[in-house]
């Protein structure tokens, strides 16, 4: 069940990150990063509007981990998905 500031159409998050979460997360970062498409940007994978919900998890997930967004961008460029 979502929690009051939830919104409904959000991924639940964990009760608490584990190393496990934190690598589902990178890797739904990475998976679901931006394109540009004919309206704006777009999720690559499944080309909803960027940010898709599962690349505002995986933010989420690593933002509840107490990670910035300085170490957030280091874990996914060492991600081997990374777009170089």
């Amino acid at each position: 069940m979502p929690g009051a500031a939830e919104p409904l159409d959000e991924l639940p998050l964990p009760p608490y990150v584990t190393a496990e979460d934190v690598g589902f997360a990178v890797r739904a970062i990475v998976v679901h990063a931006e394109e540009s498409g004919r309206d704006g940007p777009v999720c690559r994978h499944d080309l909803f509007p960027y940010p898709c919900r599962l690349h505002r998890w995986g933010r989420a997930v690593l933002a509840r981990r107490g990670l910035t967004d300085t170490e957030v961008a280091a874990l996914v460029a060492r991600h081997p998905g990374a777009e170089s």
